[in-house]
Parts: C-alpha cells; sequence; structure tokens
C-alpha cells in the first residue's frame, strides 16, 4: 500500500440543492469531501459520493427522511489534524484550543480562513450562491502532518 504524505480534503458548503459543473473536475484528487451543511438535496450527496468519500453535517435548510440520518457536527482526525465542523459557527460552544486544530463552517456563504489561537476557522463560502461581492467558491485543505494548507477555488 502507497502511504500519501499530503492528503486533500475537499471542503464545500451551502450548495443549497444544486451542485456546480465544475466540481468533480476540481475534487478529482480529493482523499475526502467535507460538506458544512446546506445541502438541501440528498442528489448533491449522490453525486459528490461519486467522486471521493463524504462527510456532511446537516444545516438548517437540510430536511426530510435523508437529512435525518445527518449529524450536527462532526469531528475526525486526518493525518495529524484534528477537526470539527458544524453548519452554523455561532452554534460552537467549545473552546477549541488544544483539542482542535481546524473548525469548519458554512452558513454565511462567505468564504474565510483565519487563524485564532492556533486554530483555523475555515468557511469555503457557497459553491452555489454566494454573497454579494464574493464568488462562488469550494476549498482544498492539504493537510501534511499537523501541517494544514487551505486553498480556496472561485468557481
Amino acid at each position: 500500500m502507497m502511504y500519501k504524505s499530503v492528503l486533500e480534503i475537499g471542503i464545500i458548503a451551502d450548495t443549497h440543492g444544486s451542485l456546480p459543473s465544475s466540481i468533480p473536475d476540481i475534487f478529482k484528487k480529493t482523499d475526502l469531501i467535507l460538506h458544512a451543511g446546506d445541502i438541501d438535496d440528498e442528489n448533491v450527496l449522490i453525486k459528490l459520493r461519486e467522486i471521493s468519500p463524504v462527510l456532511p453535517v446537516k444545516g438548517n435548510m437540510d430536511s426530510g427522511k435523508w437529512a435525518n440520518n445527518l449529524n450536527i457536527t462532526e469531528t475526525l482526525e486526518i493525518g495529524g489534524v484534528s477537526i470539527y465542523m458544524l453548519h452554523n459557527i455561532e452554534n460552537f460552544d467549545l473552546a477549541p484550543e488544544g483539542v482542535f486544530d481546524a473548525v469548519i463552517f458554512g452558513h454565511t456563504h462567505s468564504p474565510m480562513a483565519e487563524k485564532q489561537n492556533n486554530v483555523l476557522f475555515l468557511n469555503p463560502g457557497s459553491a452555489s450562491y454566494p454573497r454579494a461581492n464574493t464568488n462562488a467558491s469550494v476549498a482544498i485543505l492539504s493537510i501534511n502532518g499537523k501541517d494544514i494548507q487551505v486553498n480556496f477555488i472561485n468557481l
């Protein structure tokens, strides 16, 4: 088995039922896709799973039988990096310092990456419905040990 030193994680949020046609090409080399909620249509997850394994969280617009199986939050360890994911950062009530290396969220439809107390707070923006003055976007996290690099991709 070949060991990959750098793991590539696709980060997407706020698709609201629509998956841009460029996503399969952008995420084709990812090891995992994280969807930070407001998926709005199960077909979005089905299409994403054709590209790579997907771990989604439930957003405030996700309802129906398919959405009942989604967790509100997810925690995962990728390489040497611990990640906490939820949809709305306003619901984040933990002290992440020393526990998580990154917190991934959506909801605002505006991309941002900011380090606070050694914790990366990352919002990929909306893949389908950007806010004024922003482009539709996703992000790719490159993880090498404990090192995290963020690359935003405008759609």
